[in-house]
């Protein structure tokens, strides 16, 4: 679950920096950023309202500089971590976050290498140098 909810919570401190916790929805970020970033957001408030004081205060740190250097994994990890505690320890929280995510679709594409095209549902692809497509003839 953390690893699906990762990359919403770095949106989340990204788009949002510290105040993640204690700010509304910011009408002028971009409508996608905005719904990636948003969903980040409902999970650190859902679980940061449900810890105790010790714990706020730990989800506030890891917050506070994950925010403050938002391109250090180890920082994003030490958030995730933070996350990942709560949700091991309240199991109603863990399938109140599982709720929130979308659901995964099981498709996974792995591409690399130069030129490399992946995709689930294409009708034509080409790669590579000098390439002709022809319509189909009628």
């Amino acid at each position: 679950m953390m690893e699906q909810a990762g990359p919403y919570l770095s949106a989340a401190v990204t788009a949002y920096g510290a105040g993640i916790l204690h700010r509304a929805g910011d009408a002028a970020l971009d409508a996608a950023v905005e719904e990636t970033a948003g969903l980040g957001q409902r999970i650190v408030r859902l679980v940061w309202r449900r810890r105790d004081a010790e714990g706020r205060a730990a989800l506030e740190r890891a917050v506070d500089e994950a925010s403050a250097e938002p391109d250090d994994t180890d920082a994003a990890a030490l958030l995730r971590r933070q996350i990942k505690l709560a949700l091991r320890e309240d199991a109603e929280l863990a399938r109140e976050v599982a709720e929130l995510l979308p659901t995964q679709s099981g498709v996974t594409v792995n591409v690399s290498g130069t030129r490399a095209i992946g995709a689930q549902h294409i009708g034509i692809a080409a790669s590579g140098d000098n390439t002709t497509i022809h319509p189909p003839r009628s």
